[in-house]
């Protein structure tokens, strides 16, 4: 195991992580405030800014789940509002000073699955949002309930879910602060998959298992265009693209890649 191993498997006082116990190359790491419903809190987003970049520097993480601890019923269910009630419009944009956790996950050079095991709220829903694919119990709620306490989504709500979404759909969800079941979410484009609860893992780790074994400077640039596509007018994104393929010829990867395929046997990329 190597420092970055051990930097990643330290032990957080409010989350657990796992390196390569579901898959290769797979790291989980999972929210563990049941008494909170995992709510996240200032200790929280603290520890998982640091999980996340410690799995990014880690050579053998290539692929990162976010999830809530069992027993809670929660992705994760909010932010912890007892936090809110003494702040003022100073203490709060201090709170609110970037990087936070949402462009932490967003930011990251790894793809971040969010394993929807439960009630995404608040939030909870705009970590999902940040995260790059999302796969929901059948019985997980969404939404963004802000509206209820006199505020609207703070952590990229009002962004991320319009360009996931829709304009209508998000102003919808951000309005009333209504809740929608995983299978509605995954209708207008919230969720990417719904399974059933015993096939939650299967559906996740089969998708990062499929993930892991690629190139992870290839994982790198495909995540960067993708999100391009929603940041960068078209042409601009069809230049951006374009650059990055170009980039990827000048590793060892490709070439493994290709001699690979051309000689019928499984490709042993090593991020070079």
């Amino acid at each position: 195991m190597n420092d970055t191993d051990d930097a990643l498997e330290d032990e957080y006082e409010l989350l657990s992580v796992e390196v390569g116990e579901r898959a290769d190359r797979v790291a989980t790491v999972a929210i563990e405030r049941p008494d909170a419903r995992n709510a996240l809190n200032g200790q929280v987003r603290t520890e998982l800014k640091d999980a996340v970049a410690a799995a990014e520097a880690d050579d053998d993480v290539r692929v990162l789940v976010l999830t809530g601890g069992e027993g809670s019923g929660a992705f994760v269910a909010g932010a912890d509002v007892t936090e809110f009630r003494d702040r003022g419009l100073v203490e709060q944009r201090e709170a609110s000073s970037r990087p936070r956790v949402y462009e932490t996950v967003d930011d990251a050079a790894i793809p971040v699955i969010a394993r929807v095991n439960g009630h995404a709220l608040g939030g909870g829903c705009e970590l999902a949002q940040a995260c790059d694919v999302r796969i929901a119990a059948a019985g997980a709620k969404l939404g963004q309930p802000e509206i209820n306490l006199g505020l609207i989504p703070g952590g990229g709500g009002t962004q991320r879910l319009a360009r996931l979404v829709g304009e209508g759909q998000a102003m919808r969800l951000v309005l009333s602060g209504e809740l929608i079941d995983a299978e509605e979410a995954r209708e207008i484009g919230l969720v990417d998959v719904v399974a059933a609860e015993d096939d939650l893992d299967d559906a996740v780790y089969d998708l990062a298992r499929s993930m892991a074994e690629k190139s992870p400077i290839a994982l790198e640039f495909g995540k960067k265009a993708v999100k391009a596509g929603s940041r960068m007018g078209l042409e601009e994104g069809l230049k951006y693209e374009s650059e990055l393929f170009v980039q990827l010829f000048a590793t060892e990867d490709k070439d493994e890649g290709i001699e690979a395929f051309l000689g019928g046997r499984e490709p042993e990329f090593k991020g070079k």
